[in-house]
């Protein structure tokens, strides 16, 4: 399948998606979100079948400038139109935060506005010593969008989110990982290496089972202790009689090795 603006590869059950437009720093085209849509509805289709994990990242030094400032601030825009505009990226992003396997991101190069929170958004943000975040939004008088509401405070806590997005300031590889805004800063020359080494771990894992405490611990801010409960046990339920589950007792009884330990494995 052809795609614009986006570059979509499955290969060892890992999908990695790359934001290709580096002359524009990757800028948040039309092209590219529908490129993300329909790339994102493949992974979905396949997950835990020929895809355990995914890999977002961006091409030519930049992860994602975020939207196309040249086309901002035209007299034609409305407020119902641009409403309805970022209603329809919302299912860009609510995908990409609940899509039921590990997502990681790997930002190179600036990570600004909506591209920010597009790197945020997945299970584990990995950058090199070039990456940097920067909640741009106030630069131009705006307020954060593609779900930074949401992502932020979850990340850094609430004082520190209010602090980047009031601030618009840029903040690099290291202090990222230090306020816990990314899981870890990479080498710069091994950094697609390492992070599909890490990705290539799930490959081992119940995928079923990762997808399921996905959605329960993204829903953990928002539901009282009960019902995260009744979640548990009926996750819990269709876990205990899967296939994979049943192997791996099988294993422990017969005195075998599990297949998903994680400190011994290698992607």
């Amino acid at each position: 399948m052809a795609f614009e603006h986006i570059k979509f590869d499955v290969s060892d059950e890992i999908a990695t998606i790359t934001l290709n437009r580096p002359e524009a720093r990757n800028a948040l085209s039309g092209p590219m979100r529908d490129g993300l849509r329909e790339a994102l509805k493949l992974v979905r289709e396949q997950a835990g079948a020929e895809i355990k994990a995914m890999i977002l990242t961006g091409a030519g030094g930049a992860f994602c400038a975020g939207g196309d400032i040249k086309g901002m601030g035209s007299d034609d825009r409305t407020s119902w139109s641009t409403r309805r505009g970022l209603r329809s990226d919302h299912d860009i992003i609510y995908d990409l935060a609940n899509i039921e396997l590990p997502v990681i991101s790997l930002v190179d190069g600036p990570a600004a506005g909506a591209g920010c929170n597009v790197a945020l958004a997945a299970d584990f943000v990995f950058a090199t010593p070039k990456g940097m975040f920067m909640q741009a939004f106030g630069r131009i008088g705006a307020v954060p969008d593609w779900g930074g509401f949401y992502i932020l405070p979850r990340l850094v806590g609430l004082q520190r989110a209010k602090e980047l997005i009031y601030t618009a300031r840029k903040v690099w590889a290291e202090e990222a990982k230090e306020i816990g805004l990314i899981m870890d800063v990479v080498s710069q020359d091994t950094a697609m290496e390492e992070v599909r080494e890490f990705a290539g771990r799930f490959r081992h894992a119940s995928t079923a089972a990762i997808g399921m405490s996905k959605n329960i611990l993204n829903q953990s801010h928002n539901l009282d202790h009960r019902t995260l409960l009744e979640l548990e046990a009926d996750a819990q339920g269709m876990a205990l009689v899967s296939p994979y589950h049943k192997a791996a007792v099988q294993r422990f009884k017969d005195k075998e090795p599990s297949t998903y330990d994680w400190e011994k494995l290698s992607g």
